[in-house]
């Protein structure tokens, strides 16, 4: 269950990436402020529902959320592999949640503890335990970290 502080904070870090990606590029582009005015509004709307299905728990609307997000707002030839901090934010905590990492199986410890809001040893520790899965190539599965993020919060031992 996410918290309104997680959704306020989701969507205002939607509307600045949106603002920064798409809108600075229009504005340089466009002579007019007219035509951008409404976009603005409308994605700021957007951005609200786009929080709602990302920290939502329907998983496949979230998975579908972060995919076009990310094609949009991170596009690039090669697969979306973003640095350990970027996990850290509040989109990346929503996309590790809904979506889990959308290019890999497994990921280093270090990146896995990003994803997780928790240090690296403490990704050593739950791997210790069996709380995730160790990837035979090295790293934890990224499955076992979506799994985690989404148990229930009564066991969360």
């Amino acid at each position: 269950m996410t918290t309104t502080h997680e959704h306020v904070e989701l969507v205002a870090a939607l509307v600045r990436l949106l603002e920064t990606r798409v809108l600075d590029p229009l504005e340089i582009l466009l002579s007019s402020d007219e035509l951008l005015t409404p976009i603005k509004a409308r994605l700021r709307v957007e951005a609200e529902v786009w929080a709602a299905q990302l920290l939502g728990r329907d998983q496949r609307q979230a998975a579908l959320t972060a995919a076009r997000l990310i094609a949009v707002l991170f596009p690039g030839d090669e697969p979306f592999d973003p640095p350990e901090q970027w996990w850290r934010t509040p989109l990346g905590r929503a996309v590790a949640r809904g979506a889990g990492h959308p290019a890999k199986e497994a990921v280093s410890f270090a990146t896995a503890g990003a994803m997780l809001g928790i240090t690296r040893q403490g990704v050593h520790d739950l791997v210790k335990r069996g709380k995730l899965d160790r990837h035979p190539d090295g790293g934890v599965t990224t499955g076992s970290i979506h799994a985690r993020l989404n148990r229930p919060k009564e066991s969360a031992q």
